[in-house]
């Protein structure tokens, strides 16, 4: 396997005070996931990182391997109508993303022969595809050398290097803070973006760290000084129950059961009838439902999948 040319994002200004320790710590206490065996296989990986998007892990390894046992590769799921993706991802939630994984497996077969692209700016221009999800990609499928940044990583760099207790909003200067901490050999650094982010999903966690159990406990900046309250500036989620993400799941929950239905019929006697009303009509603008003559059904068209 090729190393990908390191480019000045991805070489660090100083030694990394974190990776050694870190990578020690993760070989001894990794979770052992599907994604990260060694022949799990980019398509996997990739699929792995859409359900993974504001989900827990519990719910989407199930999910995960019934997605790969039906669509095994990008061509296969191509094949396959938007509307039978968004059945298959049921409750992972943020059901967009079933439309974002088809319409990217659609670019993959036609742009890239079926094989799920290794460089970065041809992963991000994939449907549905950011700056973590692409660099994720050629990290953990390829091996290659960058920066992967999720909202453990950042929480992680916040305390050991900022010394505050969360992150701000996400921004483009995270990559370079965590290029500056990567080590140079690329499997060390691909270690390193894991470690990172299971420290901060088991143990530097939002709500309860547990100090006691870091690796890196004794060079960590917020812990120095005291354990600051330095405020919190995360975006909060509105709440599920009676919001229109939930009137909007109860819509498709209907319509996974059912090839088409009237759309009178459809959540009938929900108590909100302008909710309702409002969540149909998103689902339709956002491509998840087709209205036609006054029934609705899932998405069958190309026009849903762009």
């Amino acid at each position: 396997m090729t190393c990908a040319t390191h480019t000045l994002e991805d070489v660090p200004a100083s030694p990394p005070p974190l990776a050694p320790a870190l990578i020690d710590w993760f070989d001894a206490h990794a979770r052992d996931l599907p994604w990260r065996r060694p022949d799990y296989g980019a398509w996997g990986v990739l699929v792995s990182e859409f359900m993974l998007q504001q989900t827990p892990v519990n719910r989407v390894i199930p999910r995960l391997a019934q997605w790969l046992e039906r669509w095994p590769t990008p061509a296969a799921l191509a094949a396959a109508a938007p509307a039978d993706a968004v059945r298959q991802w049921a409750n992972l939630g943020y059901p967009r993303r079933a439309l974002w994984l088809h319409r990217a497996a659609v670019e993959i077969t036609d742009r890239h022969g079926g094989v799920v692209p290794r460089e970065v700016a041809d992963l991000l221009a994939l449907t549905g595809i950011g700056d973590y999800t692409a660099r994720a990609v050629a990290v953990f499928a390829y091996g290659d050398r960058h920066p992967v940044v999720d909202t453990n990583t950042r929480r992680v760099i916040a305390r050991a290097i900022g010394g505050t207790a969360h992150p701000g909003p996400p921004h483009r200067r995270d990559l370079q803070a965590m290029s500056e901490l990567l080590p140079l050999d690329d499997h060390d650094a691909a270690r390193f973006n894991a470690a990172a982010m299971e420290l901060g999903a088991l143990v530097c966690t939002a709500r309860a760290p547990r100090c006691d159990a870091c690796p890196v406990a004794d060079r960590c900046a917020w812990r120095a000084a005291g354990y600051p309250d330095t405020g919190d500036t995360r975006r909060r989620q509105a709440a599920y129950e009676g919001s229109d993400r939930q009137t909007r799941g109860a819509i498709l929950a209907v319509l996974r059961e059912r090839t088409e239905i009237p759309e009178d019929e459809v959540i009938a006697d929900w108590p909100d009838r302008a909710q309702r009303d409002r969540a149909i009509d998103s689902l339709i603008v956002d491509g998840l439902v087709e209205a036609i003559e006054g029934t609705l059904r899932l998405p069958h068209g190309d026009r849903a999948a762009r």
